[in-house]
Formats: C-alpha cells, sequence, structure tokens
C-alpha cells in the first residue's frame, strides 16, 4: 500500500544531481553575461572603436601600447577559463541533499504544513512562491529550521510545492486568504509568523486579515528579506521588468505559468555579472571544504526553481515591480489593502546589508511603516542570510532571542 500523502515526498521534478546539473540557469545567458564582462575592456581599444558603442570616448583615450594589449588578453582569458573551470567543478561536485523531512501536518493540493518539533513558541515559516521552501532547511549545518528547533522554538514549513493544475489558476488572493489562512487553521496554536523574501509580503497581509478577524491565530511578524517598495532604489529596472510581461504573454497562456528560466532571467538582470564572478571564485576554492559544500547546495537549491502562476505572475509583475502598488498602498488581498501601519502586532525585520535581490532600501520602506519593530541589518546578501556560513550569527541567533523574549 502507498504512504498516505502527507508521507510521500513532494513532487521535485528537477531535483539536481552530479552529472545532470543544469545550473546555472539560464547557462547561455550566464556565459554572454560574464563574456561581456571579461571582454568589455577591451572596449577601449582603437581595434574595437568601430564596433563598440562607446567607441568616441575610448578615442579620446591614450592607445594601447602591444604591450598591454597582450597583458590584457591574457587576463581575459584567464577569466574566462576560471569561469567554465568553476561551472564545471559545480556540476561534477559529489554534493547530494539528503536530509529526511520532517512529517507533514496538514497538505491541500501540492502544498504542505512541515512539523519540525522542538519545545517552545510556535514559528510558521512563509517562503517565496519562487523558489524551493528548503532553503530555510538546506543541509545538516545549514538549516535554520532545524537548529532554531534545538533552542527552545518551535518551527513549521510551508511548503508551497509545485503549482499543479489548480494552483496555476491561483492569484495572490488564492494563496493567502485560502491556502495560507487554511495552513494557520491547521496550526494547534497561535503562531509567529515569519516570511522570507516574497513570503514576508504573503505573511504581511495573512497577520493584518488575521488582525481584522480578530481571531488571534497570529500572534508577532517576521519578515526577513522581505521588498515592499520597489521603486526604492531604481524604479527604472523595476518598470523593465513590468515592461517584459507581454512578451511572456504567450508562455502563460500556454503553461499557466511562468517558467523558471524566464524567472532566472528576470532575477540576473538585477545583478547580471554576479554569477560569473561567483563561479570564477568557486574555482579556486577547495573543493573539499564546507565552504565549497554549501556553494553547491545553494546552487543546486538555485537552480531548483518552481514556475510562477500565471495570475499571481501578472499580479506581481505588473502590480509591485510596475506600478509599486505595495508601498503606494493599492494592494488589496480579498478586498482589504495590506497597509504595513495598520498592524499593531510585534514585528521583526532583517534587512541584510548586502542584498542585490532585495535592495536595503526596499525592505527599509517597510520596516519604517510599521508600529512595534525590531530592526536588524545583517552585513549578508539575500541567501547569506539564512543559510550562509555566518547565517548563525547573523540571523538564526537575533531572531531566536526575539522570538523568545516576546511577552
Amino acid at each position: 500500500m502507498p504512504p498516505p500523502r502527507c508521507c510521500r515526498m513532494s513532487p521535485r521534478p528537477e531535483a539536481p544531481v552530479p552529472l545532470s546539473r543544469r545550473g546555472p540557469r539560464p547557462l547561455l545567458l550566464h556565459l554572454s553575461l560574464a563574456w561581456m564582462k571579461s571582454s568589455g575592456s577591451v572596449a577601449a581599444s582603437l581595434n574595437w572603436n568601430s564596433v563598440w558603442p562607446d567607441f568616441l570616448r575610448a578615442k579620446a583615450e591614450p592607445a594601447r601600447t602591444p604591450q598591454e594589449l597582450e597583458a590584457l588578453l591574457r587576463e581575459i582569458q584567464r577569466q574566462d577559463r576560471a569561469l567554465i573551470a568553476g561551472i564545471a567543478a559545480y556540476r561534477r561536485a559529489d554534493y547530494i541533499r539528503r536530509l529526511r523531512e520532517p512529517p507533514a501536518l496538514w497538505d491541500e493540493g501540492e502544498s504542505r504544513l512541515l512539523d519540525y518539533g522542538g519545545a517552545g513558541p510556535a514559528v510558521l515559516f512563509v517562503p517565496s512562491l519562487v523558489n524551493r521552501a528548503y532553503i530555510l532547511d538546506l543541509m545538516e549545518e545549514a538549516s535554520m529550521l532545524r537548529w532554531l528547533a534545538a533552542r527552545g522554538v518551535h518551527p513549521y514549513l510551508l511548503d508551497w510545492g509545485w503549482p499543479g493544475q489548480i494552483e496555476r489558476g491561483f492569484s495572490l488572493t488564492d494563496y493567502i486568504a485560502g491556502r495560507l489562512e487554511r495552513a494557520l487553521a491547521a496550526l494547534p496554536e497561535p503562531v509567529v509568523l515569519a516570511g522570507y523574501c516574497m513570503g514576508g509580503m504573503l505573511a504581511l497581509a495573512a497577520a493584518l486579515r488575521a488582525a481584522a478577524a480578530g481571531h488571534g491565530r497570529v500572534r508577532a511578524l517576521a519578515l526577513l528579506a522581505t521588498p515592499w517598495d520597489f521603486h526604492a532604489e531604481d524604479s527604472a529596472s523595476a518598470r523593465r521588468v513590468a515592461e517584459a510581461l507581454p512578451l511572456m504573454e504567450g508562455v502563460l497562456r500556454f503553461s499557466g505559468t511562468l517558467p523558471i528560466d524566464a524567472l532566472n532571467t528576470m532575477f540576473a538582470m538585477v545583478d547580471p555579472f554576479g554569477i560569473g564572478d561567483k563561479y570564477r571564485d568557486f574555482a579556486g576554492q577547495n573543493k573539499a571544504s564546507a565552504r565549497a559544500r554549501r556553494f553547491v547546495a545553494m546552487e543546486d537549491w538555485l537552480a531548483d526553481g518552481v514556475p510562477l502562476a500565471a495570475p499571481v505572475a501578472r499580479e506581481a509583475l505588473a502590480g509591485w515591480y510596475g506600478a509599486n502598488t505595495a508601498a503606494r498602498g493599492e494592494w488589496r488581498v480579498a478586498g482589504l489593502a495590506v497597509d504595513p501601519a495598520r498592524l499593531s502586532l510585534p514585528a521583526f525585520c532583517a534587512t541584510p546589508a548586502r542584498d542585490r535581490l532585495v535592495p536595503a532600501a526596499s525592505a527599509r520602506a517597510l520596516a519604517a511603516n510599521l508600529r512595534h519593530v525590531t530592526v536588524i541589518e545583517p552585513k549578508a546578501g539575500h541567501i547569506g542570510m539564512v543559510a550562509g556560513t555566518h547565517a548563525e550569527t547573523a540571523l538564526w541567533q537575533p531572531f531566536k532571542d526575539w522570538v523568545l523574549g516576546l511577552s
């Protein structure tokens, strides 16, 4: 007899394993961007003046000597070799994530509520809809949830799962006022609601709805690297993301989702040369080190993405990115305005200072609108804050102290 639905592993259509890894995704885009960076400095040589867009400025600079050009070409070749070596080393790494999943307390459709155990205050973690939930339970030595469970906190994780036929028709309201609220109702006690990245926006909306309903299911709110003002730092880039939506309409209608590689392409435009830089760095690392092992685990997670339901993609890209509806007070869930200033619950905001995906200014705008908020700004990146080598001191410890300090 097959195991019940709640005890089975969720479908993982693209779970990465050695020698079949597809990352960094999409590969051709990242190779092209890396080549543009490594060869871009050649633009200053007169040999490229006829084809490079910046040739007028280049003409005003002194001509390079043959020795300088030779050194420049050697450096370009070195960078390109390091990039290819880093990608090859990642793809043949023998790491496979083997953590055993905790039991599921509840499930609906493709979503599950995982119970990590522990004695203490309950915390429900809400991840993004566009990445796998296991970034918060990445590996034995990099699991925020297992670390908390061993230190007086009872974590739960809402694993949204792969969008099936039902979820492909979901809007943000369906996810928040429907599935998230039913997951909250399945818990045996009131919880601290903790959202990571996009999940923080969903958690905020759910906390406001819980307060309006007066049922007391949410006792506090934590927002980890959560965006709010999408135009705070670079409004032009945010609008360009929204402008790409009509180009994707055919794909959205065909599959009912925004595919993984389309999402990764959009994220790559936020930090176009970051992939090349980190793989060049990985090429020089000791591949047997704990740092290299964690790099492989994080890259596997990044490549193991989740497509986004088409209605959510339209609402998030056109609304959040294009019209900045959240920061302008125009975003509504089931008719209720998502206004952080109305939240009277204790709140915790972690804004990583080196976050390139969610600029600090975007997240600070959310913290500034909360009444009773504790703010930390770890010197970490978007992923490093929750799963990096310094995550314990950057986030886990201060978050645990805040939870245990709630009255």
